[in-house]
Formats: structure tokens, C-alpha cells, sequence
């Protein structure tokens, strides 16, 4: 009985001081410019719905956090939320959104460079021709109207791929479960066999495709709350080298000089992101968990791997111009024995990048990585084309411009690598300087001037065109 006395007490006492302090309620959600995107899409990016009491000290938080859901959707391009007072209700209010969409449809000749950035193109491989993918790429962001995102894919000269992808946000009632799926081939003629100090080794026959890749993937994710994802995904991958690759030029291709590679592949991975703008953040945080193993059933002799990375980002706006950028990344394998080498990659792959390290790869089972960026905003500014341009939704340009002071630090363990290649099992630090450009919302371009710790130097660019 006592227990019961107290609990009521309790909760008197916590509805009193809430109704103490000023709230309203959410009366109408009103929605105008998705022309294509269906409503509920938007509603469900929402951390409020009709009939929700808000606090009004976290009223403008909560409108802004709706803003930013919305907009990294890659739906819009713009965007604003406003409330009114209600005339009939006090403590009511009507809220309106105003949105304008994004160009969903990318029906447009696919060009991409073979290499791992444009500076080892540039440089390293002389602005080689015959190191272009060209083809068609078809992406539909918005197929459905639902966000879903459907491709397809065909290309030829370095690479020849097929692929065909579709993604569905959700599946169910309540929009918490949805499905991706892919599935490609591609051949290359050439292909990265080894790393030589700290740099990859290609070997190119004219006369025939010498690596041949199949991959199919299904994942089903679940979102149930707006900043949360988990995800479960199984892959299958069928991959074959020409017989003078395995055996010559790298029996540890595949191990013990097989051509042939086949396994499956179940991953979990956890995603936690309150950041501001996805593509280029200045304010929230992002954390990133995987875990994978590689070999499951009878094709486990192919691969045999068990794999944990993670990501952090923290961003922190230090005043209306200076921002602060910290990204942690790391890897770790649990197996112990030598992976295959087109299994092995850590620092250069990917998004895995240091300052001043464009044109090196370092190889390894586990991987530490710190970024580090200040940044202070020189110009926000709208270019306006007019009829100029046919499409509407391209004749407005706003984009803003950063000066980037960065400095990273990395390291890759590698016992396996015997020598080979001097930037393993050592400390690595990046630093330099860039300008960072962000067109649209999620459009960024950079050049970094940047040095590694043997004192190299150079101009670099990195571009996200975020389709």
C-alpha cells in the first residue's frame, strides 16, 4: 500500500510540473511542393505527428530536427517548417512545411574513373585513357513515389558490369521494416594483383578478362525510431582469376593459389546518425557498427573471416563560421590467419582516407583511423540561371564554401606482411589545407592541398555527387 502512496504521489508530481511549463499541441501537419513523394514518406521523417504535446522551450528543436530528416532523405532540395498559432485553440498550433523537390530521375551516360581517386589517375596512371568506365546508368530516387530507389547499370570499357539494385524504405504498416536488393557481374581485363610498397600492382592481358566478379545481396532492414537503423544482410559472391595470376604473380590471391572463390556471407550492422546534413555535417553525430562473417556452410574453405568495423563521427559547430569534424574508424578481425589479398584492404579503399596519402594503399586485418577537420564558412550564396536552364528544379544554385584546416592520423596492423610495404605496422599522419564546396545540399566537391609524414606534397580533389 505504502508503494502504491508513493508512486501516486510521484506521478502527481511530475504532471504538475509538466503542466507547469508551456506546451502546445500539434493541430494540423499541412504539406505542399511534393509533386511525386507521397505523403506518409514525409510524415514518417517527422519527430512529431498530429495531436503530439511539445514542450514549447523545444518547440524550434524539434522543427529543425524535423527539417534536417526530411531534407537527407535526398528527397528535396530544399525546405522549410513553420507553425501558426490556432485562432480557436489555445496552446494549438498548425504546422506547414514547404518543400521543393529534388531531381529524382538520372537517366544519363555513366563515366567513372577505374581508379581509387582522381589524383592516382591524374598522376599515377598519366590520364590513361583506357582507364574509363563508360556505359548508361539509369537511377530512379524516388521510383514509386515511396523513396524508392531502383537501378540499373551497363558499362563497358575498363570494367564491364551488369547490375540491377532495388531498395524499398518499407514494408509494413507501421514503416519501421524495409528490403534492399542487388545483384551484378562485371570482368576486367586488368587487375590490381598486389601491393608493392604501398602502391598497387596491376597486370593487364588484352587477349582476355582476367577477373570475373558475381555478386548477389538481400538485406532486411529495420527502422524504428528516426535516428536508428539495424540492419541483416546475406551475400553471395562467386569470383574467378586467370590461372597466371593465382599461381605466378600471387598465390595469395585467393590462398594457397586457388582461381576460383566462392562463399556467403551474413552481416549485421548497427547505425546510429543525428547529423545535420549527411554528406557534409556540422552539427549531430554518427556511430557505425558491423559485424560480418565471411564463409558460411560448404563454401567456407573459399573464405573464412569474422569481421568487426565501426565509424564515429562527432560534429561541433564552435560558432556561427567555425565548425569542428572528428571521424574515428576502425577494424578489427577476430580470425587470425592470413586473408586473401582482395580481403585485406584497410587505408585507401573506400572511404578509409587519409590526408595526403591519395596515392598509397595500406593492406591489413585491423585498422585504426582518426580525422580530424576545423572549418570556417567564407560565402553562402544562391547563383539564379533563369530560363538559362530548361529544368526548373536546376535553375537556382545555392552552395557554400569552407576553408578546411585537416590533420589525420592512422595506423594498420599487418603481420603478414613481411616487409612489403613500409607504411604497415607504423603511425601515419596527414595534414594540409582545402577548400570544401557544397552545392545543393548534398553536392560536395574538395581540394585539399595536404602532406604525409614523409613530407609529400600535393593538390588533390575528391568530389560526392551524392545519386
Amino acid at each position: 500500500m505504502m508503494r502504491f502512496v508513493l508512486s501516486l504521489c510521484f506521478w502527481m508530481y511530475c504532471t504538475g510540473a509538466i503542466a507547469q511549463e508551456a506546451y502546445v499541441v500539434v493541430d494540423s501537419i499541412a504539406i505542399s511542393g511534393h509533386k511525386r513523394t507521397h505523403i506518409q514518406v514525409i510524415l514518417r521523417e517527422l519527430p512529431f505527428q498530429i495531436g503530439d504535446t511539445i514542450l514549447l522551450k523545444n518547440l524550434k528543436e524539434r522543427l529543425e530536427w524535423g527539417k534536417q530528416q526530411v531534407l537527407n532523405t535526398g528527397m528535396f532540395r530544399e525546405g522549410e517548417i513553420r507553425y501558426t498559432p490556432s485562432v480557436s485553440k489555445a496552446n494549438h498550433i498548425a504546422v506547414s512545411i514547404q518543400l521543393a523537390e529534388s531531381w529524382y530521375i538520372y537517366p544519363t551516360p555513366y563515366f567513372e574513373l577505374a581508379d581509387r581517386n582522381f589524383n592516382v589517375w591524374w598522376v599515377d596512371q598519366d590520364r590513361a585513357l583506357d582507364r574509363i568506365i563508360y556505359g548508361m546508368d539509369f537511377v530512379h530516387r524516388n521510383f514509386s513515389g515511396n523513396r524508392d530507389r531502383f537501378q540499373i547499370k551497363f558499362t563497358n570499357g575498363y570494367t564491364r558490369n551488369y547490375s540491377l539494385g532495388y531498395k524499398l524504405p518499407f514494408i509494413n504498416r507501421k514503416k519501421t521494416l524495409g528490403i534492399d536488393a542487388a545483384v551484378s557481374f562485371a570482368q576486367n581485363r586488368e587487375i590490381n594483383y598486389a601491393t608493392t610498397e604501398n602502391r598497387q600492382q596491376f597486370f593487364k592481358d588484352e587477349g582476355q578478362f582476367n577477373y570475373h566478379r558475381f555478386r548477389s545481396r538481400f538485406s532486411l532492414i529495420y527502422r524504428p525510431k528516426l535516428r536508428e537503423q539495424h540492419e541483416a544482410k546475406i551475400t553471395y559472391d562467386d569470383n574467378k582469376v586467370a590461372e597466371n595470376i593465382a599461381k605466378d604473380l600471387n598465390p595469395n590471391f585467393f590462398l594457397e593459389g586457388r582461381s576460383h572463390q566462392r562463399f556467403l556471407s551474413l552481416a549485421y550492422t548497427y547505425t546510429f546518425d543525428s547529423r545535420d546534413c549527411r554528406p557534409y555535417p556540422l552539427k549531430g553525430q554518427y556511430f557505425f557498427a558491423s559485424i560480418e562473417k565471411d564463409g558460411l556452410g560448404i563454401e567456407s574453405r573459399d573464405r573464412n573471416a569474422l569481421t568487426f568495423s565501426s565509424r564515429y563521427g562527432h560534429f561541433l559547430p564552435l560558432s556561427e563560421r567555425w565548425n569542428f569534424s572528428f571521424i574515428g574508424r576502425t577494424k578489427f578481425s577476430f580470425i587470425r590467419t592470413q586473408q586473401p589479398y582482395n580481403d585485406n584492404r584497410a587505408i585507401g579503399y573506400s572511404d578509409n582516407d587519409l590526408v595526403g596519402y591519395e596515392y598509397y594503399v595500406i593492406d591489413g586485418p585491423d585498422m585504426g583511423i582518426i580525422n580530424t577537420s576545423f572549418r570556417f564558412k567564407i560565402a553562402e550564396k544562391r547563383l539564379c540561371f533563369g530560363r538559362v536552364i530548361p529544368i526548373e528544379r536546376m535553375r537556382e544554385l545555392p552552395f557554400k564554401l569552407y576553408l578546411a584546416l585537416n590533420n589525420d592520423i592512422g595506423y594498420v596492423n599487418d603481420p603478414f606482411d613481411f616487409g612489403a610495404n613500409s607504411f604497415t605496422n607504423r603511425m601515419l599522419w596527414g595534414k594540409g589545407i582545402g577548400l570544401d564546396a557544397v552545392f545543393f545540399f548534398d553536392k560536395v566537391f574538395k581540394i585539399e592541398y595536404s602532406f604525409n609524414h614523409l613530407w609529400e606534397s600535393g593538390i588533390f580533389f575528391h568530389f560526392n555527387m551524392n545519386i
